[in-house]
């Protein structure tokens, strides 16, 4: 289960409707090993497309020179689909190569006729997509 607060949900919400209709992506981090989401990581979609995200290089490298300096891991790796429900991609299952993270995704589309976007997570481990339960907090 993923336990997230109101108010990171909120900002990946956020960044999700900003970048529509391309897709935004981002990591949340949280101290090492205690798989709980604290720093807020909005990044740039370098591909800058509605179908698909990608991360670019040299921020990432950056980022996680950052996170390692600050004893912290992904702890969320999220991005949205701008036309599609927020479930993991051939693609996105094949970009997953952080098995401790929670993958949320999250669609800009009414995809599902219940309002106008959808938050999921996922653990993705080996190719494998499992979903996984959101809990939303005011705290930790």
């Amino acid at each position: 289960m993923l336990t997230i607060t109101q108010d990171l949900y909120d900002r990946i919400v956020a960044h999700a409707r900003e970048d529509h209709p391309d897709e935004a992506c981002g990591v949340v981090a949280g101290p090492e090993g205690a798989g709980r989401p604290e720093r807020f990581i909005p990044m740039l979609n370098a591909a800058r497309s509605p179908t698909f995200y990608e991360f670019d290089s040299q921020d990432l490298l950056k980022l996680y020179r950052e996170m390692d300096d600050r004893d912290e891991e992904p702890v969320v790796i999220y991005h949205s689909h701008t036309a599609t429900e927020a479930y993991p991609s051939r693609t996105d299952i094949g970009y997953a190569n952080e098995p401790g993270a929670h993958y949320v995704l999250v669609s800009t589309a009414d995809s599902d006729g219940l309002g106008d976007f959808q938050f999921r997570s996922f653990r993705i481990l080996d190719g494998e997509v499992t979903e996984e339960e959101v809990k939303v907090v005011d705290a930790y």
